[in-house]
């Protein structure tokens, strides 16, 4: 049996709540290192998905439940900290009294010049986790892009920072041929921004589409490469009933993202910090700024010591049946540690 290379997920992932006081310069501890993307959403009011990163800057915002261009705005993050970020005082992401939860993601802590790709792009990798922050500037021709990860995404994430255009999601269980949104309950779709090719270990493809590559445009990438016992991206096959399939992922799961990919629907939000024990049913969606809701026994899962179990009912919302469900997991802790000693069950 091979081993996880990573035996405390945290360091390189983590979930963090906190409770805003409206008051600039609200310093947010816990992360456990300097987050390279903080990815934020409200929970108890219809606050959106908002999301910094390392390559743009601190003040530079994104959101995922919506297409809009990015936002340069000085009210929002204001640092990315050593052990977490400080929150200025915008209602949005720190109304006084107001619940937020955030995914926090190690990369490189610094960026880099990548010339792997037709197209210079500027990098912030962390190999070990199969993680990078990938971003470049358009030509509107047939470009690759450098990302980084020294093996081949399975995941990728590309949004124009200067346009209001959806987000475009790579995912390897569906090929380079289809294309999911991030932003909006599409089920995929055939498609051409990557030129119909896989990405390789060295660089993406991008075709002339102004969805990822209009001339003169600025892009943000974000790029997943799956290690074992630490990440997961793959498929179900729903059945319709509350004895749901079981995903191995070999890790117990600290986050998930699951979206119906045949049907489309919401790209639901889970993590083991808003539930800290089965049923996992604290949701949001990272194509909504809606409230957290919970208690709904057609979004249910089971986080188990080497996977999920679903324990949709009867609407079926993560498990229609015959229909296929695209999924990504990050580990709280691996099944098998790296010493082969087995971690105990949730």
């Amino acid at each position: 049996m091979a081993y996880t290379t990573i035996d405390d997920p945290s360091e390189y992932f983590n979930t963090v709540l906190f409770t805003g006081n409206g008051a600039n310069g609200h310093a947010i501890t816990g992360v456990g290192f300097r987050p390279d993307w903080v990815w934020l959403k409200g929970r108890n009011a219809a606050d959106g998905n908002n999301l910094w990163d390392i390559n743009r800057g601190a003040n530079k915002r994104l959101f995922t439940h919506n297409s809009n261009a990015e936002l340069a705005d000085s009210n929002s993050l204001k640092s990315f900290d050593s052990d977490g970020f400080t929150m200025d005082n915008d209602s949005g992401i720190n109304g006084n009294g107001d619940t937020y939860v955030t995914w926090n993601w190690l990369g490189s802590n610094t960026t880099a010049s990548n010339t792997d790709g037709s197209i210079t792009s500027t990098v912030s990798a962390n190999t070990t986790a199969g993680f990078s922050i990938v971003t470049y500037t358009g030509t509107g021709a047939n470009a690759t892009i450098g990302h980084g990860l020294g093996k081949k995404p399975n995941s990728i994430f590309i949004k124009d920072r200067d346009n209001a255009k959806s987000w475009v999601v790579y995912n390897s269980n569906l090929t380079a041929l289809k294309r999911l949104n991030l932003d909006t309950t599409n089920a995929s779709v055939d498609a051409s921004e990557f030129q119909d090719t896989e990405p390789t270990t060295s660089v993406f493809s991008i075709a002339t589409d102004n969805n990822v590559n209009g001339s003169s445009q600025k892009y943000v990438a974000y790029c997943f490469a799956e290690i074992q016992g630490y990440s997961k991206f793959g498929k179900y096959t729903g059945n319709g009933n509350t004895d749901g399939p079981f995903i191995y992922t070999g890790f117990k799961p600290a986050f998930l993202l699951v979206k119906n990919s045949s049907d489309g629907g919401e790209g639901g939000l889970f993590d083991s910090v808003r539930n800290t024990f089965n049923v996992v049913n604290a949701r949001v969606s990272a194509d909504s700024d809606g409230t957290e809701y919970s208690g709904d026994a057609n979004r249910d899962f089971d986080f188990l010591s080497n996977g999920i179990k679903v324990r949709n009912g009867s609407a079926q919302v993560f498990n229609t049946s015959g229909q296929t469900h695209i999924y990504i997991a990050f580990a709280e802790h691996p099944f098998v540690s790296s010493e082969g000693v087995p971690v105990t069950a949730r």
